[in-house]
């Protein structure tokens, strides 16, 4: 554990807890994807399998269980719960996410896989490395289609950045402080997509707070 890892996780936590006021005040989804999020649950119950076989700390244990349950509960308030589910836009949320984002990445982890040996558990992980990479496709597209970003989702948008971001910051510096550090090329290509698919994001939320204008993004 270092300073930038904590960082990285305590802004994914604050993400959520953004996303679930968002949805459980304001009693409003519209502007959020339910493709995205079950993207997000897919990448998680296929990383952390590992919770039924390791156990490392008390803390990655309950990270895990934390992101797996929010999710899964974000997931089913958008599809289920009044008068939640009322007001999320389906016409909007029209990713084909599971031809465009969850096939490829299971190809790329399958091919990835062979290469050191075929393992169940390692071509799911791989796999949700692959597709987390892109699972923010969906609401960046329904987002762009409203064109003015709400303040809550805006805020959620950008602490999921940040927590990529500062993951990045953290493999740079165990790669500097830890002399047995094992590197992953995928993980480090992957997190480096991410982050770059959120460059446009943050440039436009930095704008609108440097103006004091509402927040917007180019509908073109």
């Amino acid at each position: 554990m270092n300073l930038f890892r904590l960082a990285g996780d305590m802004s994914h936590v604050a993400s959520i807890i953004v996303l679930l006021l968002r949805l459980k005040v304001v009693k409003n989804a519209a502007g959020v994807s339910l493709r995205t999020h079950e993207l997000f649950l897919i990448v998680f119950v296929t990383r952390y399998l590992d919770l039924f076989t390791t156990y490392y700390s008390l803390y990655n244990s309950c990270m895990k269980v934390l992101y797996i349950t929010t999710t899964g509960y974000i997931v089913h308030m958008i599809r289920l719960q009044e008068p939640i589910c009322s007001t999320y836009d389906k016409a909007q949320d029209t990713f084909l996410h599971y031809k465009f984002l969850v096939l490829p990445s299971a190809i790329l982890a399958f091919i990835t896989n062979l290469w050191g040996g075929f393992n169940v558990i390692e071509l799911l992980w791989v796999f949700s490395i692959y597709l987390e990479s892109v699972a923010i496709l969906p609401q960046l597209v329904v987002l762009q289609r409203y064109g003015e970003v709400e303040n809550l989702t805006g805020n959620y948008i950008l602490l999921m950045g940040s927590y990529r971001a500062l993951y990045i910051l953290n493999w740079i510096y165990r790669s500097w402080t830890e002399p047995f550090y094992q590197h992953h090329w995928v993980v480090y290509i992957c997190g480096l997509l991410q982050t770059a698919l959120y460059a446009d994001f943050f440039y436009y939320y930095w704008q609108s707070k440097k103006s004091g204008g509402k927040f917007s993004l180019p509908t073109n």
